[in-house]
């Protein structure tokens, strides 16, 4: 192992890179050594588009991979020359802007054909991107040819890894050294293992939180009493709904801001903090009868900041007229308009009526929550999403997208990479454009932006 991959693998053990972005493993080289065979031997399919002619691949194109249990984002680009002119210069940057955003580099060269005036130059290109590079002798189909690939170590890019992108040959030690370097990223636990979905209700005093979860139940869980403030302590409850046991979280109501109450109020609202955070979706209770508060949207903010699943609640519909649901629709659309996405549902927890309705709603939001779009689709979406509506011209110039990637899940966490800061107000129009093409209802999205570094003179 050389000295540049046994560096990288000690930096990729620290905390930082955990629970972050799928690593990316950017495949380069000169025209026609093998790269697109090479990344559909790597993700397990044929999906690049291969030819026997050098140029097919032009642009950056990423798939999602998945070795020994690990992901990773595989980044395919076109051959790189040195002092290319036209479109060759432009199919050069996009290989060098690869090298700039990814994690490791695989740098692939032709065995049979050996190092040649292009590969040295791009070694120089490789040394100054700082980035760790592992260097594929490609197209060694026996032992013989493996042999003779040793000659490439004068590259000075330590071992190189023989292999057959066409035929598979060592594609598994190649795989191995590539896990060897890349960060690790946190997987979610998997269903078998994670036991009942947590739900937290949540909700100001008096809208009927305990007496919900008690219909729920079929029987009296919680103590239920007209006076506001009954229920202190978090009450957790095993509930079956709809085939599925749940759960739920049973808070005080809150009537304050947290550094505002008192006594007993006080540490009532440090828990229900803590059951928010605790939980994978919260259901917001709000009493339709009044008119929403500035504590519902308090609480609502709450939810949102904790990046949790999110249902709404209205209960006591069996108190609203039909004045009050044209009040109540007007007030909807003017209090709740930061939360356009989260999931409705009118129930009475006295009556009983819909709140069948709560678990369909609850497994859309934590689905949507738990949702990850494929690298491929997230990026072909994105550059129609940018032909079409570019960045607005600012200073003379407009940053550019280059690159997207989903860096996780619960809640859906999405990274841009571009060439320059971003308006607050475009990062927001990609949101929506996000949510409106792969629908993440119930569920917030993060989207966060990432430029590229200028280099240093």
């Amino acid at each position: 192992m050389t000295e540049a991959v046994s560096g990288s693998r000690a930096a990729a053990r620290g905390d930082d890179e955990f629970d972050g972005p799928a690593p990316i493993v950017a495949v380069v080289g000169r025209p026609n050594v093998g790269k697109s065979t090479l990344v559909n031997r790597i993700i397990g399919r044929r999906q690049a588009v291969v030819e026997d002619v050098p140029g097919v691949t032009r642009d950056r194109v990423a798939y999602d991979a998945l070795w020994s249990g690990r992901r990773f984002t595989v980044v395919d680009t076109g051959g790189w020359e040195p002092d290319a002119r036209d479109r060759a210069a432009v199919i050069a940057a996009q290989a060098e802007t690869a090298v700039a955003m990814a994690d490791v580099v695989l740098f692939v060269v032709d065995a049979r054909v050996g190092a040649t005036d292009v590969d040295e130059a791009a070694v120089k290109m490789l040394r100054r991107s700082a980035k760790p590079v592992l260097l594929v002798a490609n197209k060694v189909d026996n032992a013989t040819q493996e042999l003779e690939s040793a000659g490439l170590w004068s590259l000075g890019l330590g071992q190189p890894w023989a292999v057959s992108a066409l035929h598979g040959r060592g594609s598994g030690d190649l795989l191995d050294a590539i896990l060897d370097v890349v960060p690790e990223v946190l997987e979610p636990a998997s269903p078998a293992d994670r036991g009942p979905r947590r739900v937290a209700l949540v909700g100001r005093p008096n809208v009927g939180k305990s007496s919900l979860l008690n219909r729920l139940a079929r029987e009296e869980r919680a103590v239920v009493d007209p006076v506001a403030g009954t229920t202190v302590d978090p009450v957790d409850s095993l509930v079956e709904l709809d085939g599925e046991v749940w759960q739920f979280v049973d808070t005080a109501g809150l009537r304050k801001r947290v550094g505002q109450a008192s006594g007993t109020e006080y540490y009532a609202s440090l828990r229900t903090k803590a059951a928010i955070e605790a939980a994978e979706v919260v259901v917001v209770l709000l009493d339709a009868s009044e008119p929403i508060s500035e504590q519902d949207q308090r609480i609502l903010s709450m939810v949102t900041e904790a990046g949790r699943a999110l249902v709404l609640a209205f209960n006591k519909w069996d108190l609203v007229d039909a004045d009050r649901r044209y009040y109540l629709d007007k007030e909807i659309d003017r209090e709740l308009r930061r939360i356009p996405w989260a999931l409705r549902v009118n129930v009475s927890a006295r009556t009983g009526r819909a709140v069948d309705k709560l678990a369909p709603a609850m497994r859309t939001a934590l689905a949507n929550w738990e949702k990850r779009v494929p690298t491929g689709q997230l990026n072909q979406w994105l550059t129609a999403l940018v032909q079409a509506t570019p960045h607005p011209i600012r200073g003379g110039r407009a940053p550019r997208i280059l690159f997207a990637t989903q860096a996780g899940t619960a809640p859906p966490k999405f990274v841009l990479f571009s060439t320059g800061a971003l308006d607050a107000g475009y990062v927001r129009f990609v949101e929506r454009k996000l949510r409106t093409e792969f629908d993440f209802a119930g569920s917030p999205v993060m989207v966060t932006v990432k430029p590229r570094k200028k280099r240093s003179a």
